[in-house]
């Protein structure tokens, strides 16, 4: 994978970050560095290795979901909200 302005451009965007052009070149050489390290993590062989955890089997224990409506709760939590409306938060429209 590259790092290059595009894709720089692309992680501002998605991240809501402004990054200062003055820090770009350096930011693209770390991401670099990150992806070739995790790349390199392909390239070890580890199919003599047994797995010491996995989620197939077994797994977290469920609980029962069950609906409860406390309005105490609901209006305590929405008190701390920046916006709300008729017991839901008004969030900013993040699509477009």
């Amino acid at each position: 994978m590259t790092v290059d302005d595009k894709l720089i451009a692309k992680l501002e965007k998605l991240s809501s970050l402004e990054v200062d052009d003055s820090k770009k070149e350096k930011l693209k050489s770390e991401l670099a560095d990150i992806i070739n390290f995790v790349e390199n993590l392909n390239d070890i062989d580890v199919s003599h290795i047994e797995a010491t955890f996995t989620t197939i089997e077994g797994g977290t224990p469920l609980r029962e979901d069950v609906s409860v409506q406390n309005l105490e709760l609901s209006n305590q939590i929405l008190k701390n909200a920046p916006k709300s409306e008729d017991g839901y938060f008004i969030v900013p429209k993040i699509i477009e």
